[in-house]
């Protein structure tokens, strides 16, 4: 899953990078409130963890502004203002969680977790399940009662996209974002062979669902025909 991690203490952002990659997340990292603005309205992230003492925007103006965008990403704060009119601020301007610095990476993690249970995207720590099969965020396996595969990265990066959003259809546009980022100049039609490894995986695991391409948009998760 991505996460983007708005904090201003480089040292500190840094470490926190660290660990939440050792735990299988994605990090963007941005060092003020105006990029965190910028990216965080992307809509490209599962969580944005933003503090609230930073140059040209503070946290508390970044999450106002994203919520009048419409952006439904869970935010968790980070800050040093430990409140109750601090916190009160924070969630009445639409925080998911109030983190006071310090805290332990610990029980940050668990925050992490749970807002991502309450968004249906985490059923059990560092895996997604459907169906008959599990995807272990950590180590890229995916699992059937019949065996394991491990994917490559961007197998991954597609099927947990799909993991997350089993009920909706896939746009193109948006399986490259989440795969190869906004910098990309991955081509969609290139997009099927990825898609056709995957399949190919899900078939060896005998599965009982596959990837189906929705012509014109993108492509979704479907039962397996006979």
């Amino acid at each position: 899953m991505k996460i983007l991690l708005v904090e201003d203490e480089k040292e500190l952002s840094r470490a926190l990078a660290k660990m939440l990659a050792k735990d299988g997340y994605d990090v963007d990292q941005v060092y003020d409130g105006a990029d965190g603005l910028s990216f965080g309205s992307t809509g490209m992230y599962d969580v944005i963890l933003l503090d609230v003492i930073m140059p040209k925007m503070n946290g508390f103006e970044v999450l106002a502004a994203l919520r009048a965008k419409k952006v439904s990403t869970p935010i968790i704060m980070l800050t040093a203002l430990t409140s109750e009119g601090d916190k009160i601020s924070g969630l009445d301007k639409g925080a998911d969680d109030y983190v006071p610095k310090p805290f332990s990476y610990g029980e940050l993690s668990a925050r992490i977790r749970a807002v991502l249970r309450r968004q249906g995207k985490l059923v059990s720590d560092n895996k997604l399940e459907y169906e008959d099969a599990t995807l272990d965020l950590t180590s890229f396996v995916l699992r059937s009662p019949k065996g394991e595969i491990r994917l490559s990265q961007k197998e991954f990066e597609l099927l947990r996209y799909l993991f997350e959003y089993p009920n909706f259809v896939a746009a193109k546009d948006d399986l490259i974002l989440k795969a190869w980022g906004l910098d990309s100049e991955f081509e969609s039609n290139n997009l099927e062979v990825y898609m056709s490894f995957l399949r190919k995986k899900l078939y060896h695991l005998g599965l009982s669902f596959t990837i189906e391409s929705v012509r014109g948009v993108g492509y979704r998760l479907a039962p397996l025909k006979d």
